[in-house]
């Protein structure tokens, strides 16, 4: 594990990767998955990107945050700032259930975000496999990410590295896309529930959801990158301070544990090493001291129950969106003067 902190060396002047005009700093992103969810991380790249201040060296991502991170890049290589904050506008409208959907692609939204719900999680996932609930593998989002992305101009893009995770259905192991490689493919890979899609096979080889063997895939940034700052949006809450007793109640609290898992993981890696670091058993010369921080959904969506991942509805996206902004430029105000010197997120505390 701890060759994975091996210090990636390449010169460096100034903020680099996605930089505006009035960066400061840089960051790399990790970007959590989580279904609809995934709009609150929508609202804090919109508030990052529009408070300009960091660049952005690299991006890892699984689901609903590979989609956030890979829109983000196109619109950047669009239009700088503007251009990457409405290409995600433009993607969560087109994903909505009140975005520019045939019937049939609403149909499939509605059961890809009731992969939550009662009626799914009782009834329709245990006796049926999306081979036959699903035979024509519609996915509506496919057609939202071929309109939005050009993956020819994203593979070309030497600014940004992005990470994308699946899991490997054969040997249950994690796989990270990285920009030069990235197609539709790689992204609906990263976001396919196995109750509801077909797996997605790259080169023969069958994929799932990257939020089961990494949500997000954090060790990417230890030794490919040379920022020490990760930022982390995490949107699955890791503790919920009720007992789930219903059947939806509890496949959805299995869902936010196994999706958490492996991050937790990784958390207490970071945590051996800066320790080892610390006492000098290791050197911050040969070994990276990750910062990291986390801007962290929990208090806006300790209210909603997981199952409102389901809800496809655009108020309900713009309700957070606007939630993520308002909790990212907190954040900024509370944290940016330690960005560069040292993490903000108390590790003890999030892995006790």
């Amino acid at each position: 594990m701890t060759g994975r902190f091996r210090r990636h060396r390449r010169g460096t002047t100034g903020p680099s990767g996605l930089a505006g005009p009035y960066a400061q700093k840089t960051v790399s992103l990790a970007l959590q998955g989580g279904g609809a969810h995934g709009a609150f991380t929508w609202g804090v790249l919109d508030a990052l990107l529009e408070d300009g201040r960091l660049a952005v060296e690299a991006i890892t991502g699984a689901s609903a945050g590979a989609m956030n991170a890979v829109v983000m890049v196109q619109g950047w290589l669009e239009g700088g700032i503007d251009g990457a904050r409405a290409a995600l506008e433009t993607f969560w409208r087109r994903a909505s259930l009140d975005g520019s959907l045939s019937p049939a692609q609403r149909a499939i939204l509605g059961l890809m975000l009731g992969f939550w719900s009662k009626a799914w999680t009782d009834v329709i996932a245990p006796s049926f496999s999306p081979y036959q609930t699903n035979p024509l593998n519609i996915n509506p989002l496919r057609d939202a990410i071929d309109a939005l992305i050009d993956f020819d101009r994203v593979r070309a893009c030497t600014d940004v590295e992005i990470f994308i995770s699946a899991t490997n259905v054969w040997t249950g192991k994690v796989a990270i896309f990285k920009t030069q490689e990235l197609t539709a493919d790689h992204l609906m890979a990263s976001a396919c529930l196995p109750t509801v899609f077909q797996a997605v096979e790259i080169d023969g080889v069958p994929y799932w959801d990257g939020g089961y063997m990494a949500n997000p895939a954090l060790f990417p940034l230890f030794d490919e990158t040379m920022t020490d700052d990760i930022v982390l949006v995490q949107i699955n809450p890791l503790e919920r301070r009720q007992t789930p007793r219903t059947a939806p109640e509890i496949h959805n609290r299995l869902n936010e544990i196994t999706f958490n898992s492996t991050l937790l993981r990784e958390l207490r890696a970071v945590a051996f090493v800066k320790r080892l670091i610390e006492e000098g058993k290791f050197s911050p010369d040969e070994y990276k001291n990750v910062h990291l921080h986390r801007i962290d959904a929990s208090d806006v969506l300790d209210d909603h129950v997981a199952s409102s991942k389901s809800s496809a509805e655009w108020d309900f996206f713009v309700q957070l969106r606007d939630a993520g902004r308002r909790t990212a430029r907190s954040w900024l105000a509370a944290n940016y003067a330690a960005i560069g010197q040292h993490g903000t997120l108390d590790l003890h505390t999030a892995l006790s």
